[in-house]
């Protein structure tokens, strides 16, 4: 039975409802010695609590899309066939111009409730990932006064664990935006959600680690190719952004850093600089990566200053003090703005900041990326 499906949730409820009317009816009716009368009672009571925990887990996993099966839940999945060693460039010596054309199909995302967002199952070509990646379109994209519009894109990440469906139906990012994107306020972005939980119980923090994972190729190279494959998606950076909360929040920034010849913008809400804030990090174990995958590292030791405008939002060491670190080492042309946002770390913080940040991007669109947002005013 699946994890995500009414029949599990529904099943669930019948339990807790049994749970609740079992004492009722045969707590006084238990018969035989003492300890015998004690144990049932006990096993009684054991049941009511354990139906439960299930059905507050079923509820809030459906609800925020932290574990899509049962394999993701018990940290058994493994999205790898393969994991060379890429380079700095994460390409291996490849050139994306020569990569073969992305051949995918699409089918409805039944884990979240917008009926128009679409899933499809990549195989990237570059990072040796294979995962599902959700997909979707905004209002404008086939409207016939847009069919010669190239439209911004953004990559959704989600925090740890979580998958896709996380942004769809944690933060039901489109509710959100749709109407803004009709009136106006916010720009006509497509908006991709690739899978980022790829090794078991393992976070694998957008990082390339010859051997284990390519998650930065994927997410960089594989699934950007794939929407520009697809799509009528702006192809250069200024068009692209990447945006995410909690660990989500540490890749997007540490992705656009390392990599702002594909992202001209980046989005962190409650993110962190050090891996280590993720004791599941699989960069967090060796200095050398733990360095090297931190984004103040890499804005530190730019070459030169990329070309990046970067949003960080949270309040305290939540975020807030890490985005002080980034605007403090960033200089021309790279900008960092910092906002505290209160309310915790939870969905419903982030959640309510979705507007907000996606009406900064909106502000900040430049070139190609422009294009969408100008046609619709």
């Amino acid at each position: 039975m699946s994890l995500t499906g009414t029949p599990f949730f529904v099943t669930a409820i019948v339990l807790a409802v049994l749970a609740v009317v079992l004492p009722l009816a045969l707590w006084g009716r238990v018969r035989g010695p003492l300890l015998v009368r004690g144990l049932a009672r006990l096993a009684m009571v054991g049941f009511a609590q354990m139906t439960a925990i299930l059905l507050v887990f079923v509820a809030v996993n459906n609800a925020n899309g932290l574990f899509t099966d049962w394999d993701d839940l018990l940290g058994r999945e493994d999205h790898i066939a393969a994991a060379p060693d890429l380079g700095p460039d994460g390409l291996g010596g490849r050139r994306i111009a020569d990569l073969p054309k992305t051949t995918q199909t699409f089918r409805p995302a039944s884990a979240v409730p917008d009926a128009r967002v679409r899933t499809t199952l990549l195989k990237g070509q570059v990072s040796g990932v294979t995962a599902e990646v959700y997909v979707w379109l905004p209002p404008q994209y086939d409207d016939p006064a847009y069919r010669d519009v190239r439209f911004p894109v953004v990559e959704l990440i989600s925090g740890y664990p979580g998958t896709p469906a996380s942004w769809f139906a944690g933060l039901r990012v489109t509710e959100r935006l749709e109407p803004l994107m009709r009136n106006g306020t916010v720009a006509p972005f497509i908006l991709v959600a690739p899978r980022t939980k790829l090794l078991g119980d393992a976070d694998a923090g957008c990082a390339n680690v010859p051997g284990v994972v390519n998650a930065e190729t994927w997410v960089g190279v594989d699934v950007r190719k794939m929407v520009t494959d697809h799509f009528r998606a702006v192809t250069t950076a200024d068009g692209w952004a990447v945006a995410g909360f909690s660990a989500g929040g540490h890749c997007a920034a540490k992705a656009a850093l390392a990599h702002p010849d594909r992202y001209r913008y980046a989005i962190s809400m409650s993110g962190y600089n050090d891996p280590a804030t993720e004791p599941d990090s699989i960069t967090a174990k060796d200095p050398a990566l733990r360095r090297a995958n931190n984004p103040l590292t890499l804005l530190r030791e730019a070459p030169a200053p990329p070309r990046l405008s970067l949003l960080v939002t949270g309040d305290g060491d939540d975020g807030y003090r890490q985005g002080l670190e980034l605007r403090a080492a960033a200089r021309q042309p790279t900008r960092v703005e910092v906002r505290r946002a209160t309310g915790g770390h939870r969905t419903s913080t982030w959640a309510a900041q979705v507007p907000a940040v996606f009406t900064w991007l909106t502000t900040r669109l430049e070139g190609a990326g422009a294009a969408a947002s100008r046609l619709q005013r």
